[in-house]
């Protein structure tokens, strides 16, 4: 049996310029639980709003955006969020939840989450204490409150719901790890690899987003120039601290080959690929899942094996595609492509 590891259904790459926070939260009705008010005093900047109560009215639909006033908040400090959950009609009992996305991915995580209240409005004025973490990344965040009228915690925070709130607001994170210098986010900025063999021990738990679309991990991106001599290269992420994920993409953005785990490395991923007459690939390390840290990679010049060379023979075509695809081959075998969720024979 050989296994075809060259294709993914994510045969096209839509090049993101940023991490954007998820707007799928929030109420499909404007009456009853709300937040009622909030203030968040900056080491510069302070955050004073005041939603609806049972004698102002209606609350607003999806993610409310409250972004015209920023408080500042040094990495390592520690800081008061004043805020109490209140109503636009009827008293039902819920749950409050708040995030400050730290680490800049524009995803609120559960380590994120800096407070949760459940009782039925209106609360007491509650303060939620936290410490912004000293690895926290610099730059603008956000925070968000949801207020989720019969809801449990933890709360989700992308869920839409029936009563409630779901409010957004400026924050800027000062002092903590500059990402200036951390290049590879995405296509545009690659780490440059201009010389074979190549190796580097780098880290993508910091610094880096989502903007391949295979898994939500963070990802780095290479680019490997130079390759019109060779015809096949080896990129090895073995020995990484993490349960890895590996693509090679075309400049055109078609992946030509994908990797997860690899026989002889555990949880981590190796390609053996030819480049297809490419001067130039891309090379995107991620993790599993959401899986990120320290990592090692290996990229050096290759030679195919008897299979490895029969697989060159197969075609799918059409490439990209987003639908159907016809594969053709001239070698008895069975082919299986993989995508990162299931297998198709």
């Amino acid at each position: 049996m050989i296994k075809l590891l060259l294709f993914s259904l994510f045969l096209f790459f839509t090049f993101i310029s940023n991490s954007q926070y998820c707007m799928t939260a929030g109420p499909t009705s404007t009456v009853d639980s709300n937040l009622g008010s909030l203030t968040l005093v900056g080491t510069s900047g302070t955050i004073t709003y005041t939603g609806c109560n049972s004698s102002t009215g209606n609350g607003q639909l999806g993610v409310e955006e409250q972004l015209a006033t920023t408080a500042y908040l040094n990495a390592g400090g520690s800081y008061g969020l004043n805020l109490q959950f209140n109503t636009c009609g009827g008293n039902y009992p819920g749950v409050g939840e708040a995030w400050i996305d730290f680490n800049l991915d524009g995803i609120f995580s559960p380590t994120e989450s800096i407070g949760t209240w459940s009782g039925t409005p209106p609360s007491t004025l509650l303060t939620f204490n936290f410490t912004v973490p000293s690895g926290a990344l610099t730059g603008q965040s956000r925070l968000r409150v949801i207020h989720h009228e019969g809801g449990t915690l933890p709360i989700d925070p992308c869920a839409s719901f029936t009563w409630g709130s779901a409010t957004d607001f400026s924050v800027y994170i000062q002092n903590g790890v500059d990402c200036s210098s951390y290049i590879g986010d995405d296509a545009t900025t690659p780490r440059m690899v201009t010389t074979l063999p190549f190796t580097e021990n780098y880290d993508n738990s910091f610094c880096y987003s989502n903007q391949n679309p295979v898994y939500a991990s963070p990802d780095v991106f290479y680019l490997v120039t130079g390759l019109s001599s060779l015809s096949s290269i080896e990129v090895s992420l073995c020995g990484s601290s993490f349960d890895t994920f590996l693509s090679i993409m075309e400049p055109d953005g078609n992946i030509i080959a994908i990797n997860d785990d690899y026989a002889g490395c555990g949880s981590q991923s190796k390609i053996i690929t030819s480049t297809n007459g490419n001067d130039s690939l891309y090379v995107i390390v991620e993790g599993w899942g959401v899986s990120s840290g320290a990592y090692t990679i290996n990229i050096n010049e290759a030679t195919l094996s008897l299979n490895e060379l029969e697989i060159q023979q197969a075609s799918l075509y059409p490439n990209p595609t987003n639908n159907s695809f016809s594969v053709s081959n001239n070698f008895k075998g069975e082919i299986r492509i993989y995508n990162s969720k299931s297998t198709l024979m």
